[in-house]
């Protein structure tokens, strides 16, 4: 249960911070996006050829581009103008942008939010037993995770990748199969491997706050009042280490989803997703052409921009309103 104080450091914070207000207000409109994403689309984002009659790829409304195309055996110079049927314009293939900017913010959200819980479920008990016990327990679990550190993120990422392959998870979207969205697709491909591998990435760094943390406590005055009275060391991890750690491990994986989002574009980019409707293979689809489409890059550009930016001011607002140590941006800290 959440205590009163804590909901009223919440509100305080959330009131004095414009940044927060802007954060949740970014997140919300995403979270939206995606979870909608077959009511609001226009088109099935994986059907081809919305192109004009000769063939060229729309920009987004009220744009136009210059190309050639073959016309009589020969190039000639041919101008698109944008259409309001393809308000973001189509990529080469001729797939409607904007609806699929919708389904890859569903790819992007899921793999964030499910890479970090996975993370946080590894990492977490790893952490807090080091932390707890200390010695030859902690220098042992605390080399694996040096290990892990010594390596960039990406490089083990993609490591991993090449060993596990492309796993993915096709999951029935309800609101197809409730007739809400006639001509959407009724599965969403969830690229399950990719979560995974992001998780044995990044799980290092909830065990390294949640052993601070459990170094922290382990010899608090209630931790030995439980120990004195016979309580086993799982009854004390789970009831005292572990809810007196969660304020800076929420944080953490608040901000990790942030990071996570980064990395399985940067995966998705690079080939390795399992799904085309990712934001990270849309810029990948989309980087030959940036002088004539720059369009196709730069929407789900702005797509992963607009996340970080709004998950990372999440992390903000409850890292200050968590933590009464820290002053926040809307001075949430001054008496």
């Amino acid at each position: 249960m959440i205590s009163n104080r804590l909901k009223s450091s919440l509100r305080s914070e959330f009131r004095q911070s414009l940044m927060a207000k802007l954060g949740v207000a970014i997140l919300i409109v995403i979270l939206l996006m995606g979870i909608f994403a077959p009511v609001l689309a226009t088109h099935n984002p994986t059907t081809q050829g919305y192109t004009d009659q000769k063939g060229s790829s729309y920009p987004p409304v009220g744009m136009s581009y210059d190309t050639t195309v073959a016309e009589d055996g020969e190039r000639v110079s041919h101008t698109v103008y944008g259409t309001s049927d393809h308000i973001l314009g189509t990529n080469n293939l001729g797939q409607d942008i904007y609806s699929r900017f919708l389904y890859g913010a569903r790819t992007s959200l899921l793999v964030g939010v499910s890479g970090s819980l996975l993370a946080a479920l590894i990492g977490v008990p790893i952490g807090l037993t080091a932390g707890y016990f200390g010695g030859r327990v902690d220098d042992g679990l605390m080399r694996i995770a040096d290990v892990m550190l010594a390596f960039p993120a990406l490089v083990l990422a993609l490591a991993l990748m090449g060993s596990l392959g492309r796993g993915t998870i096709g999951i029935p979207d309800p609101i197809v199969m409730a007739g809400f969205a006639d001509g959407m697709p009724e599965q969403m491909t969830f690229p399950g491997m990719v979560a995974v591998v992001v998780a044995l990435v990044t799980w290092v760094w909830f065990a390294r706050v949640a052993r601070g943390e459990a170094i922290a406590i382990r010899n608090e005055a209630y931790v030995k009042a439980a120990r004195s009275v016979g309580a086993s060391n799982r009854t004390i991890l789970l009831r005292h280490v572990l809810p007196n750690s969660l304020t800076p491990i929420i944080v953490l994986g608040t901000i990790q989803v942030a990071a996570i989002i980064i990395l399985e574009s940067a995966l998705s980019f690079l080939g390795f997703s399992g799904t085309t409707l990712s934001w990270g293979f849309e810029i990948q689809n989309g980087q030959d052409r940036l002088r004539t489409q720059w369009w196709v890059a730069t929407v789900p550009g702005i797509g992963i921009v607009l996340s970080v930016v709004g998950i990372n001011l999440l992390g903000d607002w409850l890292r200050d309103a968590l933590d009464p140590n820290i002053e926040g941006e809307g001075g949430g800290g001054a008496g």
